[in-house]
């Protein structure tokens, strides 16, 4: 092959190859997302502490000897422990009494306020008369006053209708004061619901009663276990109601603790934390196990479908 032939054959151009790509360097946070990040951990630390240092100093006065409860400088970490107060709480019968009192009190305020408040919610929610808004508002309004100032008011009407001292006047009155957040709560759970939905099941044949207790009620379940899960607590923890209307053998537990351990001219602190944790744990129970529906509850009616 000659020079001239080797010019004009076509030069074949071989695939340029890159260089294979220099690993990225790993950027270091900036001081800015430093101190975010500290001022976050630093705000949960401190939040954390607020809510958790109470029940641990509970805790390690209810462990503590009488003789180390009121020393100074106080220590956080308890030396001697002892569970005698525990073992007091557990073989006082009256005390038991007490708690029994409670249970019956939250559970029935709980039922009568999710069954009350369920036909209510419905009510405002799906359905239109003359009225509706006033009583909507009304029960709003009845949110606005304090507690404390129809205390005098039951007390006389309970006491002309013979119910101090019994379990109606306690239940009647916790459920006074759930009922209007119970409704409201409801309402806008049953808001949610498509009215589609209950046009199906009236085409279909469904009564209006049935279409609120097989369609509807399933559907708004974790709305009523939040509202129930709400009174049973106030109920539970109540205490000026629960002093005032009724007797030594209704007493619940917020003032029937009071009574025992709390006296004119001596307090055992240490016997009454050690029954203030122990009275803790039902309502602690019951949210560990409900806080699913709770959550669902509680947010199910924030955005309107």
């Amino acid at each position: 092959m000659t020079t001239a032939q080797a010019a004009r054959r076509p030069q074949v151009q071989e695939p340029v190859r890159s260089a294979p790509p220099a690993p990225a360097r790993r950027r270091g946070r900036r001081p800015d997302q430093i101190r975010s990040s500290v001022a976050a951990w630093t705000a949960v630390a401190v939040i954390g502490l607020f809510g958790l240092f109470p029940p641990y100093w509970m805790l390690v006065t209810a462990l503590s000897p009488e003789g180390q409860v009121f020393q100074f400088p106080p220590k956080f970490v308890p030396t001697g422990l002892t569970l005698d107060h525990f073992r007091e709480f557990a073989e006082n019968e009256q005390l038991f009494d007490y708690m029994v009192n409670s249970v019956i009190v939250s559970v029935v305020t709980a039922v009568l306020s999710v069954v009350v408040s369920t036909y209510m919610g419905y009510s405002f929610s799906k359905f239109r008369y003359r009225g509706r808004k006033s009583l909507m508002n009304f029960v709003l309004a009845s949110q606005m006053f304090p507690q404390a100032l129809l205390l005098i008011t039951l007390y006389a009407v309970f006491r002309q209708f013979g119910l101090l001292g019994t379990y109606t006047a306690l239940v009647l009155s916790f459920a006074t004061f759930t009922m209007p957040l119970c409704v409201w709560m409801l309402k806008g759970i049953f808001d949610t619901v498509p009215d589609a939905l209950l046009e199906a099941a009236a085409i279909d044949g469904a009564s209006r009663w049935r279409t609120l207790h097989s369609i509807v009620a399933p559907l708004a379940a974790p709305g009523m276990i939040a509202a129930g899960l709400f009174a049973f607590v106030r109920g539970w923890n109540d205490f000026l109601f629960a002093l005032t209307l009724a007797n030594k053998d209704t007493m619940t537990l917020p003032p029937g603790l009071v009574n025992t351990y709390i006296g004119e001219f001596q307090t055992s602190w240490p016997a009454l934390m050690a029954a203030s944790l122990v009275i803790s744990v039902p309502v602690t129970v019951a949210f560990m196990f409900l806080q699913r529906y709770l959550v669902g509850g509680l947010t199910a009616g924030a955005v309107k479908s």
